[in-house]
């Protein structure tokens, strides 16, 4: 990351002019799905749909001449809205417009200054500690939610929000109350998109099905017969807004988890659609980037942006080559506010609720969720953990959840590294896992090869050791080997078990090697005690020099054995 920001962003020093048709056609193709679904994406939360216009627009802006990804398309997504939706109701409950207002502006920039700091403490690798099953299962989450907010749009219903089985209980005991014309529309909205996804992907379906409501709404008089609209969308630029600081102790919980999720959910956006050819999304660049989008969009009355994975694959399928690309998108969402406003006031909730819940479905995948259950059946359960904690406790302290699990999940990997007992494959010098499935494989009587993987330190020392026991018990070895050659690092308590299981085995007889020690390992045996005790005669460049080593000892034993039974025979004669 650049120690700052430049003025003139970095791509346009190197931009070619073959790039710009390209870019120009990207930008209004992504321009065409990112408005509808921004809109959409501000009802649900529970902001006036203009913001969701500004959104569009500001970040778009503020990104392209600070990010260092060419084609990551940044507004707002389904995630940050839900979790805003939770942040805002929580300290405006009454929907006062310039209250809601000035809530928005706080979170937003609270979300921002949040992630200039991380900028500015180098903080991009948090981005790796939540681990993709977790994530997957969190998205799932957050899908179910967003489906069940959206219910009442799509039946034309009204009940008071509250728990996610509140909201279960109260959508099944309002369905005789349903607007048929409302689910009629929502429903053809649906079909429509699908329609369109399926035979012409490459068309900007929101657009389409958005266009077509509002010529209905307006042809066919839908209103007179239950259909609700969006209503009187202000024209013209977004006015300054101001923060109101004392929500700011209230807000920052909330802040630092959709803080996290932008930074999580643009910079795997940004590496899953870059090309070999383009330079590698930086993590810290990235959160510069993103942190300042918020922060120039709250004043604007934008709300929480980031990078949008669905918006940012049609940038790149249309063709999009740098950044001039999301500026072409900023200037029709800027063209939209300036001229078409007029036209949201007739857009129908029921369609934009059907566009919401169009994308938001592809959130939950159950493909990724047998993929996960195939691979490993604990990580599906973080998955479903995960899942679990948005739905029934809430968006936020879903993030908490995601991230608890993710914690202890690599706590648990870090705290229980495996130790294989190791056989040779016959004729070569590999060595792998003992296992049922290779009886071929040579063992060598007397010796057992032991191979620990990953680091040993005090969260897992003595977990080794309580491993290597029985497998030592259970061979009645002369000679214990332990190949380190998976282990790149080792610390004082390790060290100290290795000393301690060399004494052990000593007292029952048994002789302790080390093989396959890398040079940092090496450095840290010979500098403890243990090193000392052990000797360069105990420490052995691989496992194939074990076991030269190995027969040299034995053999002089095999050969006299072969004598004294020479001798029996002999006398016997």
């Amino acid at each position: 990351m650049s120690d700052r920001a430049p003025i003139v962003p970095d791509w346009l020093f190197h931009y070619q002019k073959q790039w710009a048709r390209a870019d120009t056609v990207a930008g209004l193709t992504t321009a065409a799905v990112v408005i509808p679904k921004a809109l959409a994406y501000a009802t649900i939360a529970g902001l006036p749909v203009q913001v969701g216009l500004y959104t569009a627009c500001v970040p778009m802006i503020v990104y392209a001449f600070i990010g260092s990804s060419r084609v990551l398309s940044v507004s707002t997504t389904t995630t940050l809205a839900i979790l805003a939706a939770n942040a805002l109701g929580n300290v405006v409950a009454n929907g006062d417009p310039h209250a809601l207002a000035a809530a928005n502006a706080t979170l937003t920039l609270l979300v921002g200054a949040m992630l200039v700091a991380a900028a500015v403490l180098r903080l991009g690798f948090v981005a790796n500690f939540i681990s993709e099953p977790v994530l997957v299962g969190f998205k799932a989450g957050v899908a179910i939610v967003i489906v069940m907010d959206q219910l009442p749009k799509l039946f034309g219903l009204h009940y008071p929000k509250g728990s996610f089985v509140h909201n279960v209980g109260a959508f099944f005991a309002g369905l005789p109350h349903l607007s048929m014309s409302t689910l009629a529309l929502a429903a053809l909205t649906l079909v429509a998109l699908v329609l369109l996804e399926r035979f012409t992907p490459r068309a900007p379906a929101p657009l389409f099905v958005v266009a077509a409501a509002i010529v209905a709404v307006a042809a066919f008089g839908l209103r007179a017969h239950g259909v609700e609209t969006v209503g009187a969308v202000p024209a013209g630029l977004p006015s300054w807004t101001l923060p109101d600081v004392s929500l700011a102790l209230k807000l920052w919980p909330d802040a630092m988890g959709i803080a996290l999720m932008s930074f999580t959910e643009s910079i795997a956006a940004a590496r899953a659609f870059a090309r070999n050819d383009e330079p590698a999304p930086d993590a810290n660049r990235e959160l510069l980037a993103t942190g300042f989008a918020n922060a120039g969009g709250a004043f604007l009355g934008a709300m929480t942006a980031g990078g949008g994975t669905s918006q940012t694959a049609v940038n790149r399928q249309a063709g999009a080559r740098s950044q001039l690309a999301g500026l072409v998108t900023a200037l029709i969402a800027l063209a939209v506010m300036l001229l078409f406003a007029p036209l949201m006031a007739l857009m129908p909730h029921a369609t934009l609720a059907a566009v919401v819940v169009f994308y938001s479905i592809g959130l939950f995948s159950p493909a990724e969720f047998r993929a996960i259950l195939k691979i490993r059946r604990t990580e599906f359960v973080w998955a479903l953990t995960a899942c679990a904690g948005v739905v029934l406790l809430g968006t936020l302290e879903g993030i908490l959840v995601a991230i608890v699990v993710s914690l202890f999940a690599l706590a648990h990997q870090v705290s229980n590294p495996p130790v294989y007992a190791l056989k040779r494959i016959p004729g070569t010098n590999v060595f792998r896992r003992d296992s049922r499935r290779h009886p071929e494989d040579e063992a060598f009587p007397g010796l057992l090869l032991l191979r620990p993987e990953g680091r040993i330190f005090f969260a897992n020392a003595q977990h080794v050791a309580e491993k290597i026991r029985p497998l030592v018990r259970d061979s009645n070895a002369r000679i214990v080997v332990l190949d380190l050659s998976r282990v790149f690092d080792v610390e004082y308590t390790a060290l100290k078990m290795l000393s301690e299981a060399d004494a052990r085995l000593a007292a029952n007889g048994t002789t302790l090697w080390l093989a396959g020690l890398n040079p940092g390992v090496l450095d840290a045996v010979r500098r403890a005690p243990f090193g000392q005790a052990l000797g360069e005669a105990r420490m052995f460049y691989n496992l194939e020099h074990v076991v030269e080593k190995y027969r040299e000892i034995v053999s002089p034993d095999v050969d006299a054995n072969r004598t004294d039974d020479t001798d029996d025979d002999s006398a016997r004669h």
